[in-house]
């Protein structure tokens, strides 16, 4: 009966071969495009802020 399960786990182990390195890949590109829209966002909000403070700026200049 051993043998026979023995037969079955090696046969299993054979049929569907570990996949760490794709798991890991995946994980990767997921952390770059996570990474880019962090990037991305980040400049669209520091051109946002850029905008409001030289409209302010100006502003403050046109007033004086």
């Amino acid at each position: 009966m051993l043998s026979i399960i023995s037969a079955g786990v090696a046969y299993l182990r054979h049929r569907f071969p570990r996949e760490d390195g794709a798991v890991a890949t995946e994980y990767g590109l997921l952390l770059v495009l996570i990474a880019l829209v962090i990037a991305a966002g980040a400049t669209a909000l520091g051109l946002t802020l850029l905008g409001v403070f030289n409209e302010a700026d100006a502003s403050l200049v046109n007033s004086t």
